[in-house]
C-alpha cells in the first residue's frame, strides 16, 4: 500500500512538472517576497516627504522653524489655499497638506490622498519626531488625518476589486479557454469552416469584454456603488476590457495545454495586480508600476470612481491601452496563422 501511494505521489508530481503548474510553487513565494521588500524598506525613514503649507494660515512659529530646519527630510511647498493643495495632492506633486484643526485651536489636520498610505505614515513620523525634539512630551502638532478620497473602506477598495476582475478574465479565464480549444483541436476544426481568423479573434475579445462588463455590473449592483460620470466609466471599462482580453488571447496561443495556460496566466496576473494595487504604499512600486498596462488602467479608474474624473483628461492612458490591445491582437493573429501551433 505504501509503495502504491509513493508511486501515485511521484506520478502526480511528474504531471505537475510536465504541465508547469509546479512552477507556481517557486514563482509565487519569490514574487510575494520581492513585492513585500518594495513595500517595507528598511531605509524608508531616510526618504524625503513633500508637505504643502497654506500661505495665509498662521502656523505656530515652532512648527515653521522646525520644518524649515529639517529640509533634508521634509520638502515644503507653499500653496495659495486648500483647493490648490488638493490639486497638487491629486497630481502627486506633494504628499500632504497641513490645515488648521477646526475643533482644536493651535493643532493641525493632515490632508492626504489615503490615510493608510506610506506617505501618511512617513509624514506623521517626521512631525512627531520634530515635535518631541522641540517641545518634548507635549501633544503632537498633527491631531487629525483627513483623507481626500471620501467614502468608506468598501468604496476606497472598489478600484482594486475591479482591477482584479478585469485581470482575472484577461489572464486566467481567456488563456485557459484558448488553450483548451487548441488542445482539443476545436480551433483547427473551426478554421476549416468559412470562419476566418479575424472573426474568431474578435468573437473571443467580445466574449472577454462581455464577461468583464457583467462581473463589474454585478459588483456595483451588490455593493450599491454609484458612478457620477457613468458614460466615461463604461467607456474606460470597455477599453480596458479590449486591452486585457487581447492580452489573454495572446497568452493562450503561447501555451499548448490548459494547465500551462493557467500557470502562465497566474505568472502574468500577479505582477500586473500587486504593483498597481499597492503603489500607494511604496515609492519603489510607484516608480515601477507605470510601466504596466494594469497601472494605466487602475489610476484612471480610481480617478473616475473617487474624484469624478473624466475620460477626456486621460488621453495617454487610453492610447496606451489601445496600443497594447492592438499589438497583442495582431500577435495573436500572426500565431493563429501558423496552423502547426494548433496541432
Amino acid at each position: 500500500m505504501i509503495r502504491n501511494l509513493f508511486i501515485l505521489v511521484l506520478n502526480d508530481l511528474a504531471i505537475a512538472v510536465k504541465n508547469k503548474t509546479v512552477y507556481l510553487i517557486l514563482f509565487i513565494p519569490f514574487f510575494v517576497f520581492i513585492s513585500l521588500d518594495f513595500i517595507d524598506r528598511p531605509d524608508v525613514n531616510a526618504e524625503t516627504v513633500r508637505v504643502g503649507l497654506i500661505r495665509n494660515y498662521a502656523y505656530a512659529p515652532a512648527i515653521l522653524k522646525s520644518v524649515t530646519a529639517a529640509e533634508k527630510i521634509i520638502t515644503v511647498t507653499w500653496v495659495q489655499n486648500e483647493n490648490d493643495g488638493k490639486q497638487l495632492l491629486k497630481e502627486k506633486i506633494i504628499d500632504g497638506v497641513l490645515l488648521g484643526d477646526k475643533n482644536e485651536s493651535g493643532s493641525l489636520t493632515l490632508l492626504v490622498l489615503k490615510s493608510e498610505s506610506y506617505q501618511t505614515i512617513a509624514i506623521i513620523e517626521r512631525f512627531s519626531a520634530l515635535q518631541k525634539a522641540v517641545e518634548g512630551g507635549r501633544e503632537n502638532w498633527i491631531t487629525g488625518i483627513q483623507p481626500l478620497y471620501a467614502g468608506g473602506i468598501q468604496r476606497q477598495t472598489l478600484p482594486t476589486w475591479i482591477l482584479m476582475i478585469v485581470l482575472l478574465v484577461g489572464f486566467i479565464i481567456l488563456p485557459a479557454q484558448v488553450a483548451e480549444e487548441k488542445e482539443k483541436k476545436l480551433l483547427l476544426a473551426l478554421l476549416q469552416t468559412p470562419i476566418s481568423e479575424v472573426q474568431w479573434l474578435v468573437a473571443k475579445i467580445l466574449t472577454g469584454m462581455f464577461l468583464i462588463i457583467v462581473a463589474v455590473s454585478i459588483l456595483h449592483l451588490l455593493g450599491g456603488f454609484g458612478v457620477a460620470n457613468l458614460l466615461d466609466y463604461v467607456a474606460f471599462i470597455v477599453v480596458g476590457g479590449f486591452c486585457f482580453s487581447a492580452c489573454g488571447i495572446f497568452l493562450g496561443f503561447l501555451c499548448r495545454t490548459q494547465a500551462s495556460a493557467r500557470t502562465l496566466g497566474v505568472i502574468v496576473y500577479l505582477p500586473h495586480l500587486l504593483p498597481s494595487a499597492l503603489s500607494d504604499f511604496s515609492q519603489q512600486l510607484t516608480a515601477v508600476a507605470p510601466l504596466l498596462p494594469s497601472y494605466q488602467f487602475f489610476e484612471p479608474l480610481k480617478s473616475i470612481l473617487m474624484e469624478d474624473g473624466k475620460i477626456a483628461a486621460m488621453p495617454f492612458e487610453l492610447v496606451y491601452l489601445m496600443l497594447v490591445g492592438s499589438l497583442t491582437f495582431y500577435l495573436s493573429y500572426v500565431l493563429m496563422k501558423k496552423r502547426w501551433l494548433m496541432k
